[in-house]
């Protein structure tokens, strides 16, 4: 079997700066559009929330768009929205009771790579008759929205100033995508806008976690202060930092304004070694304003 991560492994440096990219909702303006067509319809239909849909979806919007868990693995996301809703009093005052979907905790524990290759992979493995079912509907779940996603998810753009951004930085740094999403919607979209010219490898959850991305590709082959990841979540960030690199945040609902900051401004400053320090922590204390802890139900 084919290694996954081999094209990261064999990544090379060619420039003195790195800079890895997400995709979904940082470059790309398509978490909207997959959260609310494509996860959630498929969310409700496959784990049975017909009769609390509007709390589900609520719950799923929440996770995956307008909390510090957003741009989470998928897998990840289905768990905190089924707590959220097993712990919500409006959905046990309509006599309903959210499984435990104990397949889905032991696929999270199983140390698979949290993708529908990692679940297959885990499904085949499985010899506890009492999960089939959880994991099954799970594959159908997740096979169901990546249809969706390539049924509706078109001819949607970069956000402004990506493309300029990305060729501005082409000359001094060598660029990877840094996702959670599958690599066949990444590698559709990114040639798609004819902007996959500019990076040398396109990383998505077959490749493993975001952290994994940066380290088998740039950590050690670049100084700290010449890495940079670009995200619009909580996990890029953590991702930056569990290889000491730098960080730019994308702001969730003002994404032109990040962009253009970053093509005017921030691109400069980690060339010229200004970036790390008191620019960075006042970009990232920004960005912290706009995910909250707490859906709006518990405040």
């Amino acid at each position: 079997m084919s290694d996954p991560q081999a094209p990261l492994k064999e990544f090379q440096k060619t420039k003195d700066f790195f800079i890895g990219i997400d995709s979904d909702g940082c470059a790309f303006d398509t978490m909207e559009i997959k959260h609310k067509e494509c996860f959630g319809p498929n969310i409700v239909k496959y784990y049975g929330l017909q009769p609390v849909s509007k709390m589900a979806r609520e719950a799923f919007e929440f996770v995956n768009l307008y909390s510090k868990d957003r741009g989470c693995n998928r897998w990840i996301a289905v768990r905190k929205v089924l707590d959220l809703l097993a712990e919500r009093p409006e959905v046990a005052a309509r006599n309903v009771t959210i499984p435990p979907w104990e397949g889905l905790n032991a696929f999270l524990k199983s140390g698979c790579t949290l993708s529908n290759d990692g679940l297959k992979e885990f499904i085949g493995k499985n010899t506890d008759p009492a999960l089939i079912d959880d994991l099954l509907t799970m594959y159908d779940w997740t096979r169901a929205v990546n249809t969706s996603v390539g049924d509706i998810v078109h001819d949607v753009p970069p956000f402004p100033f990506v493309r300029e951004s990305l060729a501005k930085a082409f000359a001094k740094a060598d660029m990877i995508v840094v996702s959670a999403t599958p690599n066949e919607a990444l590698e559709r979209e990114w040639v798609e806008h004819d902007i996959a010219q500019y990076v040398a490898v396109i990383a998505g959850q077959e490749m493993g976690k975001k952290s994994e991305h940066l380290a088998l590709a740039a950590k050690g082959k670049y100084p700290s202060e010449g890495i940079l990841m670009v995200g619009d979540a909580p996990g890029d960030y953590k991702a930056a930092k569990d290889n000491d690199a730098l960080f730019f945040p994308v702001n969730p609902g003002a994404e032109d304004k990040s962009w253009k900051r970053f093509h005017d401004e921030a691109l400069d400053r980690f060339f010229d070694g200004s970036y790390a320090g008191d620019y960075e922590k006042q970009l990232y204390e920004e960005f912290e304003t706009y995910l909250p802890e707490l859906p709006p139900w518990k405040k």
